[in-house]
């Protein structure tokens, strides 16, 4: 069992102020797979503190030293890489094979983009006689989820270093094991003492203590909806700035031109990816009419080859959702769409059969379903899609903006202008014809309740950067 019960403050690997210990339970097994310990405000302070401290010269580093310091931390990941994914495993039961070519690969992934950026990126422009600069804007506060652990942390970690922030990292308590090992790497690659701290705990005692701290200059959250409102709600007395990525009901529209048998195996399938735990799943597939039941028996056909199980054995696609509340939530809208009415296509309450221990979830699909339903409204976060049928393109496109989140959208069609047309009307932050795939340059974040603020690429720059105009510069 590990047992990582320091946090990471001022360059140092410390004790707690006051030790508060916490079980992390290997989602796979309901046992213990390690201990921390969850932090108090005065570990927040500390953290804080070491942070402020280290802001004045952090902030004036030059573009080559950071740029170094990012490629260092790229070297050290790589020497960690097996480990994190083989923790990310362990604390949220993805499977070894997307463990380690998805879930650890995003923490590499996004510290070299950084550097990448970092290289060309303009932090000065000329207005005649007056110059724009943009300047690191301070003490930033990460908060981060348990679905994408190291994804996370590494897409708020690399461009806050990359434009001279310093910064507390917060990550799940339920899923911390990554974030340890990450903060390992930070340590080993060089970053200067109090530039990047962590510390564990959980959103009612650290998470207040960090987003509602009169030093913090600007908080970035990944999580709920609700959570991130009372991140927000905290953060606002000291006017800080916040930066949230949010929930997401995404559509996925299948248009009546689309291979109907790529389609909806692509749709299912990427339902499926992570357990169903991702903010951007395509959670609502939108079919024509007159081609569900065929919809129907194709993913049925896909849901049969999902292989749910021991996330160690390589044969697994699916492994078990994060932790017994999640499970119990999932339960509990499954249920809820049987009572109101949808047809359940495959899957369905309860485990999947031959599975009495762990939290995994039947691959659920529901059909004849309608927006108003709670399963085509509330996130499930877990592997359970809606089919909505829909008579006409523009009722379709309807549905797909009828809600109150707007992280992703998904169109299929065989005519790439037609699925353009179509992916301009929807409503989300990201859009994605055809099963394309964004890399770490694209941004991503949503519209309405599923957030603000944009992360990856030179577009995450943005918030971790102050505008200044000095008038009369060139004069």
């Amino acid at each position: 069992m590990r047992e990582y019960k320091q946090f990471y403050i001022n360059g140092e690997w410390v004790d707690p102020v006051t030790p508060n210990d916490f079980d992390v339970i290997n989602p796979a097994t309901e046992e213990v797979c390690a201990q921390i310990s969850l932090g108090s405000a005065e570990d927040i302070d500390r953290a804080v503190k070491a942070a402020r401290a280290a802001f004045p010269s952090f902030s004036r580093t030059s573009r080559a030293e950071r740029i170094e310091l990012l490629e260092n931390c790229v070297e050290v990941y790589k020497k960690y890489y097996a480990d994190i994914a083989e923790a990310i495993r362990l604390e949220m039961g993805a499977p070894q094979g997307l463990a380690m070519t998805a879930q650890a690969y995003t923490g590499q992934g996004h510290l070299e983009e950084a550097a990448r950026v970092l290289k060309d990126f303009k932090f000065e422009e000329d207005l005649g006689e007056h110059r724009l600069f943009k300047e690191p804007i301070g003490v930033c506060g990460l908060i981060t989820p348990w679905n994408w652990p190291v994804n996370q942390i590494a897409c708020k970690v690399a461009p806050a270093l990359a434009v001279g922030c310093t910064m507390v990292l917060k990550p799940s308590e339920v899923a911390p094991l990554s974030a340890y090992l990450f903060s390992q790497v930070m340590d080993e690659a060089g970053v200067p003492a109090g530039v990047f701290n962590m510390v564990n705990g959980d959103g009612a005692t650290a998470g207040n203590a960090l987003s509602g701290h009169p030093e913090v200059d600007m908080m970035s959250f990944t999580g709920s909806t609700r959570a991130g409102s009372l991140v927000a709600q905290n953060a606002a007395p000291t006017v800080k700035r916040v930066t949230q990525e949010l929930g997401g009901k995404s559509p996925n529209i299948i248009l009546e031109d689309a291979d109907l048998e790529k389609a909806v195996i692509g749709g299912v399938m990427h339902m499926y990816n992570n357990t169903g735990q991702s903010c951007n799943a395509p959670s609502r597939m939108l079919v024509p009419a007159a081609k569900l039941e065929a919809a129907e028996a194709i993913a049925a056909e896909v849901t049969k080859n999902v292989v749910v199980g021991d996330p160690a054995e390589e044969s697994t696609t699916m492994g078990p959702v994060v932790s017994e509340v999640q499970f119990n939530k999932i339960q509990g809208l499954i249920e809820k769409g049987v009572a109101e009415g949808a047809k359940v296509v495959t899957g369905g309450p309860g485990r999947p059969e031959g599975i009495d221990k762990g939290y995994f979830v039947r691959p659920t699909v529901f059909s004849q379903a309608n927006n108003e339903m709670t399963i085509a409204r509330e996130e499930i976060f877990g592997p359970v899609l809606t089919m909505i049928p829909y008579e006409t393109e523009e009722e379709a496109i309807a549905i797909a903006n009828d809600t109150e989140y707007g992280l992703a959208g998904y169109v299929q069609s065989g005519d790439i202008d037609h699925a353009r047309e179509v992916a301009s009307r929807i409503r989300a932050g990201n859009v994605n014809i055809n099963g394309a795939s964004a890399g770490f340059n694209v941004p991503f974040g949503g519209y309405k309740q599923s957030g603000n603020g944009r992360e990856w690429g030179s577009h995450g720059f943005t918030d971790y950067l102050e505008i200044k105009a000095v008038a009369g510069y060139s004069s």
